[in-house]
């Protein structure tokens, strides 16, 4: 597609091999940000199923759906959304634990310090209250409530910070639903070749099944774990991370919905893996991650079986995978997204937002048809770093367990981790600090939450947090508290919330048989 002004070097066309989420989010964020200056077409194959065990996110979502007009009301009604306060991790530390790493911040700081300082000097004093009572979404999580106030009124706490839970499937198929007519030409057939240009290795065009030849400037992957564009034809690599992710296969039900529907995701910790549960308007979504070399399918699937909070509404699924990325993201004028990318766990649940950062990061080095090697270094570069941080951060889930009731938790606690992850817990370890590298995902607060809750205790905390007199800390904390309780109670409750968006079934509209048709409607 030309315009006058454009240069002769433009990219006039992109391809995207693959729909669901990966497919159907990218198509919308190019359309919406390029809009007729880009002719976009997107191939897909029905007889080709999606993974999507996805199904919740984290709140940066909210910024990619407002960048694409969605209305947020809108949207979980059509999709059976519920919303999320963050993730409850059970039995990591030690059986019988549980702790919630809730999003948004954990007390308030005071002067030049993070408040877990005054927290972690606080404890001294017999009765302390947990680091959790100092988090508002953690205090609505508990009593099942939300609501989402920017800031709490009349005070210097700040409001509720939410992502969603929501189904896949649906996501994708609204994303798809929602783009301007014509600004996307899908495509129903399967890629059988990958044609190359001879002088540079770039594509040069896809041969479908049905025989029709699909040019193009540049091709996005979201074939899947296959890979069909950035590993089928251009063999680029991938790097294995199972020696720090030991999981490798997963199995999915949806259960019948039960009350009340839980404003955050649960990971509780199995024998050699771990259960997801997530609530939804119209059901429940189940998963079991596991390691098959410590655990058999039959046994994986008993154990998620004997643990659903309701009805199981199909036989479990199975997926297998392999922990780890792509040696490069972006390989000459291929970018792969999602798990053509690579692939995480989705144990604290950044599937999606790798693929819209992604997504993201290549708009801001959107590049002409010359592809230049520099430019994809620098993405591939960023790429990276985001994905290690990630992986960084899940595979202190594992590393940080006192479980040795299994051979997987054994395995788990005795590993050698990479060593930016040891410094890092060492460092807390000592001294109570905690840097965000750069730009990485999660948050100070993130790290804080996962290593207190698996017991990585600090010995020292920082000695500035003395310089207060102890009744004036008393009295901060005590007013945090009381702000934090008080906001907390003033919520609705989830469920209430939820309904007011007016598309919550109906004890009549959750039979078996009924749930097992709207999951099977999803494309």
């Amino acid at each position: 597609m030309y315009r006058p002004g454009m240069s002769e070097a433009a990219i006039r066309s992109v391809v995207i091999v693959g729909g669901g989420t990966a497919g159907w989010l990218t198509a919308a964020l190019l359309a919406r940000a390029l809009g007729p200056a880009l002719e976009i077409r997107l191939i897909e194959s029905a007889e080709i199923g999606t993974v999507g065990v996805g199904e919740a996110t984290i709140p940066q979502i909210l910024h990619i759906n407002a960048f694409l007009g969605i209305a947020e009301d809108d949207m979980l009604q059509r999709i059976h959304g519920t919303y999320k306060l963050g993730v409850q991790l059970n039995n990591w530390g030690r059986l019988g634990d549980s702790y919630i790493h809730a999003f948004g911040d954990v007390g308030l700081p005071l002067g030049l310090l993070p408040f877990h300082h005054y927290w972690l000097r606080s404890r001294k004093r017999a009765g302390a209250a947990p680091l959790w009572a100092y988090s508002l979404n953690a205090a609505a999580a508990a009593e099942n409530r939300f609501g989402c106030p920017d800031k709490v009124p009349d005070s210097p706490i700040g409001g509720i910070r939410y992502a969603y839970q929501f189904d896949a499937a649906l996501y994708a198929r609204y994303l798809r639903e929602r783009i301007p007519e014509g600004a996307v030409k899908r495509t129903e057939g399967r890629v059988v070749a990958v044609n190359l240009r001879g002088a540079d290795g770039f594509i040069e065009s896809l041969k479908l099944e049905s025989g029709e030849s699909v040019a193009g400037d540049f091709f996005i992957d979201c074939s899947g774990f296959r890979g069909l564009l950035i590993e089928g034809a251009l063999q680029t690599g991938y790097e294995n991370w199972q020696h720090w992710l030991p999981c490798d296969r997963a199995l999915a039900v949806p259960s019948a919905r039960t009350a009340p529907m839980r404003p955050y995701t649960q990971a509780t910790a199995r024998s050699a893996g771990w259960q997801w549960r997530i609530a939804l308007q119209h059901r429940t979504g189940n998963g079991h991650v596991y390691c098959s070399r410590c655990i058999s399918d039959d046994e994986a699937a008993a154990q998620l079986l004997a643990n659903l909070d309701g009805e199981a509404l199909d036989e479990p699924r199975p997926l297998r995978f392999v922990t780890g990325m792509r040696r490069l993201a972006w390989n000459r004028n291929c970018l792969a997204l999602g798990l053509s990318a690579g692939f995480m766990e989705p144990l604290e649940s950044t599937s999606i937002h790798l693929i819209q950062s992604g997504i993201a990061r290549f708009l801001g080095m959107f590049p002409d048809r010359h592809c230049d090697a520099v430019l994809a270094d620098a993405y591939n570069r960023q790429t990276r770093f985001e994905y290690e941080r990630v992986r960084d951060f899940l595979i202190l889930h594992y590393k940080a367990t006192e479980r040795d009731d299994t051979p997987f938790w054994r395995q788990c606690g005795a590993m050698q981790v990479p060593s930016a992850l040891t410094q890092r817990i060492d460092l807390f370890r000592r001294t109570g600090l905690i840097f965000r590298d750069a730009e990485e995902l999660f948050a100070e607060t993130g790290w804080l939450q996962v290593m207190l809750g698996q017991r990585i205790e600090p010995a020292h905390y920082h000695p500035l947090a003395d310089d207060l007199e102890e009744s004036k800390l008393q009295a901060f904390l005590a007013d945090i508290r009381t702000l934090v309780t008080r906001a907390a109670a003033r919520l609705p409750l989830h469920d209430d919330f939820v309904a007011r968006l007016g598309a919550l079934p109906t004890a009549a509209a959750s039979s078996a048989k009924q749930e097992r048709a709207l999951l099977r409607s999803a494309p």
